[in-house]
């Protein structure tokens, strides 16, 4: 409508849009509206392109040759190849309004052919036909380098060259000569097989008196082996039984010190407790009686000095007249230990 169109493109495509004669937007899968009119769209593919290729050729030995395989290529710089070849599209983005982007794809096949002439023509027939994979890897070298490639920019990213083949003439001579070879070859091996199993026969019969003589001999040298082995076996068992004897008389050496040692440990224990005891009661032989008791009684239950206070009372019996005890005593007396601590004072409040 009114010459507004829209474009879309995938991202292996790289579009660019002139109007006016002037650049107005560049880039891989844009989509945009424009006036057609007055605009001019350029889209060029910057994926990979694969170009198939079969030419002929002339070997080293001015022999027919028929190369077939196939290029990979892909742009690297699209703005170069549009300022080389015409790109335009007409609405469509591969609608090309010239023939240019088919151009592309002969130079390359055309610079490819030029580089494999180089190569096969160092070669005889026989070995041109048996090198296909070599011819590829030096050719494929030579275009990742070349300048021409550059200045078109664009970018080989696999060759593979699939037969080097002759003319159907020659390659039936070639398949006769082989097969004669072949027939030849088994001829003579018929009769280098009659040959060889004479020959055979007589290396068999001394390849068997020589293996005997060395199976004898191997034996001897088993049998000596074998004595000299048992000698270092028992010589070897002999130092083990050695090492543990010492062992033993080493261990038992150890128990006997050790034993020594505990014994003089335990009397030296024992004399230090018996002399530390001697000097606690040292002190203690020239008092009374009764301060020792009046010492051990300082620390001692309530219950028990309570019932001390009893025995000193049964002692003096004779020289008391009257002696009261409380029930409350008695039962404070019969209690647990949580209510034993509250007798003296409650004793001596009776007693006052």
């Amino acid at each position: 409508m009114f010459g507004i169109q829209y474009i879309k493109v995938n991202p292996t495509y790289y579009v660019i849009h002139f109007a006016g004669g002037r650049k107005r937007r560049a880039g891989r899968g844009l989509s945009f509206f424009y006036y057609k009119p007055s605009s001019s769209i350029v889209v060029i593919p910057v994926g990979s392109a694969d170009v198939p290729f079969i030419f002929n050729e002339l070997s080293q030995d001015y022999q027919p040759l028929t190369v077939q395989g196939e290029l990979t290529y892909r742009i690297f710089d699209p703005e170069l190849v549009a300022s080389l070849l015409n790109y335009t599209v007409d609405s469509l983005p591969t609608r090309y309004t010239s023939e240019d982007p088919q151009k592309l794809a002969q130079r390359l096949i055309n610079l490819l052919q030029v580089m494999v002439r180089a190569e096969v023509q160092k070669l005889p027939l026989r070995d041109v036909i048996k090198s296909s994979e070599a011819v590829a890897s030096l050719v494929f070298e030579k275009m990742k380098t070349s300048d021409s490639l550059k200045s078109l920019g664009v970018e080989v990213m696999a060759l593979a060259i699939q037969a080097i083949r002759p003319v159907p003439e020659v390659a039936r001579a070639l398949e006769s000569e082989a097969r004669e070879a072949m027939m030849r070859t088994a001829d003579q091996a018929i009769y280098d097989r009659r040959n060889a199993s004479v020959e055979q026969e007589r290396r068999i019969k001394e390849n068997e008196l020589n293996t005997e003589i060395a199976v004898e001999e191997k034996k001897r040298q088993i049998r000596e082996t074998k004595v000299d082995a048992d000698l270092v076996v028992e010589k070897k068992q002999q130092e083990v039984r050695e090492t543990q004897l010492s062992g033993q008389i080493a261990l038992e050496t150890d128990r006997k010190n050790l034993v020594a040692a505990h014994t003089e440990n335990a009397r030296t224990e024992a004399d230090a407790q018996a002399y530390a005891m001697q000097a606690s009661l040292k002190v203690l032989q020239n008092l009374e009686p009764a301060v020792l008791q009046l010492l051990a009684v300082r620390s001692a239950d309530p219950k028990l000095m309570v019932s001390m206070a009893f025995k000193e009372l049964a002692q003096n019996a004779a020289r008391i007249g009257n002696l009261n005890i409380s029930p409350d005593l008695l039962q404070l007396l019969m209690q647990d230990g949580d209510s034993s601590n509250q007798a003296p004072h409650v004793a001596k409040g009776h007693e006052g």
